[in-house]
C-alpha cells in the first residue's frame, strides 16, 4: 500500500461509513482476482458506495490523492477487466450496494435499474410486469448491470435483439473528476449532439463509472420452442440457421453452436447434465424460437423446418423440448460450457467474431492452425453462431502441464487471431479487452482509431484515475 492510498482510506470511510469499506485482507481477497484465476491483484481497500453521490465523492477524493480506482460489478470478466494491480496502490469500487430497480414501465417498455442489480434480477422485474428484458448471458445470476453495459455484453439473444448497447436508452455515470452525468432519458429519439451513452457502453470503466441505466424491454413471448440438434458439420449448422432465419427471422431468438468435445466436457463434469439425443454427435446446434403473437404455430413451424433439414442432411437427429424443465435442461448443456472447461483443466479463450457466413471457415482454419502449433491441443469452439461470435477455446493437451500450456497463451491467441483477421473479424466480440488483450490493440485498432481512443481517454480522464491498464496499451 502506498502512502497516498493509506492516507486516502480514512477519508473514504467518512464518505461511505463502516459498512461501505472493506480493508481486511480476507474481505478484500474475493475482489482481487478474476473468475478464471488468471489475474490476482492486491487492492488496498474495497469501497462500496450506496448511491451515485457517494461514489462521486469517492472518485473526487481518489483523484485528488492520485489513487487509481478499479470499478467492479459481479466480477465475471473473462479478460481480467476488473482486477486491481498487485502492488496495493489501487482501490476497488464495488457497485453491489447500488441494487435498486427504480422503475418498470410496461407502456414505454423500459426498465430503470441501478448498476449493482444483477441481470437476472432485472429480468425477473421485467417479467413481473409482463415484459421481457432480452439480454441473456451465462453469468446473468452474478453479472451486474453496470459491468454488463461497461463491457457491452452480447449473449444468447444478440441475433434478434442486438448487444447490450442496442438496449440502452439512458445512463447515469460518475465521471473521472467526480461529476455525475444524469442522462437517464427514456426517449426513443433524441438527436441532440454526441450520443454520450454509447461512449460509456463498452468502455470497461475507463471513461466513467455507470451507476444506473434505462434499458429497453420487449413484449413477453407467448410461445417459445427449443430444440437441440445433432449436426454433421459447421457447414450444416450454417445451412440450418439460414433455413430457420429465412423462414421467419422475427422468431429466431437464439442459435447456438457447440462442438462435440465441449459437450463431452459438460456431460462429464456438470452434475445433472443429460443428453436428450440418442447418439453423440461431432457438432450440435441449439435453436430457440419465440414470439409474442397468439396462436403463431411455432411448434408446427419448427417441426416442419427440422423435418426438411433432416431430409437435406443438415441434421442427423433432433429433440424438441416438451416443457419448461426440458428447455432449461437443453440450455444447461450450452450455458455450462465455460464451467465444464474450467473443471477439465487449463484453457485459452478466444472471444472472436466473423461474418456469419464465414463461421465454418473460422472453425476449420483455426482448428488446423492450433493443431499445427501444438499437437494434442483440444479444440473446443462454441457460442453464438447466429451472430458470428464463436468462443474459440483451446484446452490443454492431456500430456502437458497447465502452467506450460498457459505460458503459451499469447502464441495460441495470435494463431487464432491471424485466421480471424483474414476473415475480416474481431479479436473481441463480447468479452471486452480488459487486462488480457491490450497488446492486440495496435495491430487491430492502430493508427487513427487507436489515436482517437487515446484522445477520448485523455479528455475524460486526464489523470488516469479510472481502471488503468485496461483496454488501451501503454504508450
Amino acid at each position: 500500500m502506498t502512502d497516498a492510498t493509506a492516507a486516502l482510506i480514512p477519508r473514504l470511510r467518512t464518505v461511505v461509513g463502516e459498512a461501505g469499506i472493506l480493508t481486511e485482507a480476507q474481505d478484500i481477497a474475493p475482489f482481487s482476482q478474476d473468475w478464471r484465476g488468471l489475474y490476482r491483484g492486491r487492492a488496498a481497500a474495497v469501497v462500496r458506495p450506496a448511491n451515485a453521490a457517494d461514489l462521486a465523492a469517492v472518485i473526487k477524493l481518489a483523484g485528488e490523492a492520485g489513487v487509481s480506482v478499479v470499478p467492479q460489478g459481479g466480477n465475471t470478466s473473462m479478460v481480467g477487466g476488473a482486477v486491481p494491480a498487485d502492488d496495493g496502490s489501487e482501490i476497488v469500487v464495488s457497485l453491489s450496494r447500488m441494487n435498486r430497480v427504480r422503475a418498470v414501465e410496461p407502456v414505454d417498455l423500459t426498465i430503470t435499474v441501478e448498476a449493482g442489480v444483477t441481470l437476472k434480477a432485472a429480468q425477473e422485474a421485467a417479467a413481473e410486469a409482463g415484459c421481457l428484458l432480452p439480454l441473456s448471458i451465462a453469468a446473468e445470476g452474478t453479472a451486474q448491470i453496470g459491468g454488463v453495459l461497461a463491457t457491452n455484453a452480447g449473449g444468447n439473444n444478440t441475433v434478434r435483439y442486438g448487444n447490450a448497447r442496442d438496449l440502452v436508452l439512458g445512463l447515469e455515470v460518475v465521471l473521472a473528476d467526480g461529476t455525475v452525468w444524469n442522462g437517464l432519458r427514456k426517449l426513443r429519439k433524441d438527436n441532440t449532439g454526441y450520443c454520450l451513452r454509447q461512449l460509456f457502453v463498452g468502455s470497461e470503466g475507463t471513461l466513467g463509472i455507470i451507476t444506473a441505466a434505462v434499458l429497453k424491454l420487449v413484449p413477453r413471448p407467448l410461445e417459445t420452442e427449443v430444440a437441440l440438434c445433432a449436426v454433421p458439420s459447421p457447414e450444416a449448422a450454417l445451412k440450418l440457421f439460414t433455413r430457420l432465419h429465412q423462414a421467419d427471422p422475427a422468431s429466431v431468438q437464439a442459435f447456438e453452436y457447440m462442438a462435440g468435445t465441449g459437450m463431452g466436457f459438460v456431460l462429464r463434469h456438470i452434475p445433472g447434465a443429460t443428453m436428450p439425443l440418442q447418439a453423440p454427435s461431432p457438432h450440435y446446434a441449439l435453436v430457440e424460437l419465440a414470439t409474442p403473437r397468439v396462436g403463431a404455430g411455432l411448434r408446427a413451424a419448427l417441426e416442419a423446418a427440422l423435418e426438411a433439414a433432416l431430409d437435406a442432411e443438415e441434421i442427423t437427429d433432433a429433440a424438441i423440448a416438451e416443457s419448461g424443465a426440458q428447455r432449461a435442461a437443453m440450455w444447461k448443456l450450452r450455458e455450462e460450457h465455460a464451467e465444464a472447461q474450467k473443471r477439465e483443466g487449463a484453457s485459452v479463450k478466444n472471444d472472436v467474431s466473423v461474418p456469419v457466413s464465414r463461421v465454418p471457415e473460422l472453425i476449420a482454419r483455426a482448428s488446423a492452425a492450433c493443431a499445427a502449433l501444438m499437437p494434442g491441443i483440444r479444440v473446443v469452439p462454441f457460442g453464438h453462431f447466429g451472430d458470428g461470435n464463436i468462443h474459440f477455446n483451446l484446452e490443454q493437451p492431456l500430456d502437458m502441464p497447465a502452467a506450460e500450456f498457459l505460458a503459451r497463451d499469447h502464441e495460441i491467441m495470435d494463431a487464432v487471431g491471424a485466421v480471424v483477421r483474414d476473415l475480416d473479424g474481431s479479436f473481441s466480440a463480447e468479452h471486452g479487452v480488459g487486462k488480457l488483450k491490450p497488446y492486440m490493440m495496435p495491430l487491430w485498432r492502430g493508427g487513427a482509431e487507436l489515436w482517437a481512443m487515446r484522445q477520448i481517454k485523455l479528455a475524460l480522464d486526464p489523470r488516469g484515475v479510472l481502471n488503468p491498464g485496461k483496454v488501451l496499451p501503454p504508450t
